[in-house]
């Protein structure tokens, strides 16, 4: 059983990174690969409730791996840290199965009371460098975090979520979702205060082209109604002249 879930670890790093060249560099060169082994290791010491000895080992893998894990975070199979370097994960944490994460990811709380405090990442997650998520949030299964996302609300199956704080760009990548997306941003998505920017000038040009045809409008009432009043002089100027033309003759 053990030996299955390490393949499997060693299988799914060498899926997700096309710089691992073979399994014996991702057991002797992976950093993301050691934590997890000593995650697992910490974290069954620490469901025999021998609570200081799991925190000493997990406190050394910090050490020999840069990446901390309390041991009684609960983290599915398959999960690959990139680069590892910086990556925090909290106590309460809940993790899924195939999550990937990246460089400087924190799995954080935001209380200081000892229930649920740390967020559920679902399956197929993948979270982007230095992308921080905090709370007892729930992010959806096949999500997609950006890099440097602060991530404080819950976040829909599929969707991807980016800025600070983070906001939805896309709902559901239908098309990309059997492609594996690094840092969780997929290529080519637009800037989405950019694309507001622009969304916005649009709607401003549209705008100031509706002013546009209401002033000509407005200035051809205008005229219409000069038009009209002089018309109307020029009527009773006529009629004046006639009803006076017409009281001499009869003088």
């Amino acid at each position: 059983m053990i030996f299955k879930q390490l393949t499997e670890d060693i299988d799914s790093i060498i899926a997700r990174d096309p710089a691992a060249r073979s399994r014996l560099e991702v057991v002797l060169c992976y950093p993301g690969f050691h934590a997890l082994l000593f995650y697992r290791l910490a974290h069954g010491v620490w469901r025999r409730h021998f609570r200081l000895l799991a925190r000493f080992i997990s406190h050394f893998a910090k050490i020999f791996t840069g990446v901390e894990i309390h041991p009684g975070a609960v983290i599915g199979r398959r999960m690959f840290i990139d680069h590892a370097t910086g990556v925090v994960i909290g106590e309460t944490t809940e993790i899924g199965d195939d999550v990937t994460l990246y460089q400087g990811v924190t799995l954080g709380g935001t209380s200081l009371h000892k229930g649920k405090r740390h967020p559920t990442i679902q399956n197929g997650v993948i979270v982007g460098a230095g992308a921080q998520v905090l709370g007892p949030l729930t992010v959806g299964a096949g999500a997609r975090i950006g890099a440097n996302a602060v991530v404080i609300t819950d976040v829909a199956e599929g969707a991807t979520m980016v800025g600070i704080p983070a906001r939805v760009v896309l709902r559901k990548a239908e098309e990309v979702s059997d492609v594996f997306c690094a840092y969780g941003t997929p290529e080519g998505l637009a800037d989405p205060v950019a694309r507001t920017i622009t969304g916005l000038r649009s709607q401003v040009s549209q705008l100031l082209d509706r002013v546009d045809e209401l002033e000509r409008r407005l200035e051809a009432t205008e005229e219409e109604r000069h038009l009209l009043q002089a018309q109307v002089r020029a009527c009773v100027s006529q009629d004046g002249f006639r009803r006076t033309a017409s009281g001499g003759s009869r003088e």
